[in-house]
């Protein structure tokens, strides 16, 4: 996981961002969208330094990044757990699923594992109905899951990426 604190090249990367920036209007959406890019989420003191460079209420930047699902105000976890909630995976048990990496894990949904290994979403529907329940991690499909399998598949990324 990143530094709470920003380094010198944080500094500068965003500086190199707020440049583009300078004399523009309606600004708020590219700019998060750029700083969001650059760090991977918006960082508190990043969205408070393009608020004071720009002369613009850090309130309404906090706003834009609070109103669109895109922003993200933590940064993400290596791999990024997608646990579908759709209704075949429903009436499948992803909520026992949901329940059991919660519990494993230590995390709420939207949340991120204290050594930053795993983030875990919960979605609306991942496309895969004929696997449910089913969850995506990274880029990876796992479907007829029970909630033993699905701890299984989070040991398994564990094991294979080194970091049992």
């Amino acid at each position: 996981m990143r530094p709470a604190h920003p380094t010198a090249d944080d500094r500068t990367a965003l500086a190199t961002i707020l440049a583009k920036y300078r004399d523009g209007r309606g600004i708020a959406i590219p700019l998060l969208a750029d700083i969001q890019r650059q760090f991977g989420y918006l960082p508190p003191w990043a969205v408070d330094e393009a608020a004071r460079a720009l002369d613009l209420p850090a309130a309404e930047l906090f706003g834009v990044a609070t109103f669109y699902s895109m922003f993200r105000l933590k940064p993400l976890g290596k791999h990024v757990i997608r646990l579908c909630r759709g209704t075949a995976c429903h009436v499948g048990g992803s909520l026992r699923i949901a329940e059991e990496l919660q519990r494993r894990l230590g995390v709420a949904e939207g949340d991120t594992t204290e050594d930053g290994l795993f983030t875990l979403q919960f979605v609306a529907c991942l496309g895969c109905c004929s696997l449910a329940p089913v969850m995506m991690v990274d880029g990876d499909v796992h479907g007829r899951l029970s909630p033993d399998k699905a701890v299984q598949v989070l040991e398994g990324y564990r094991a294979r990426k080194g970091e049992a």
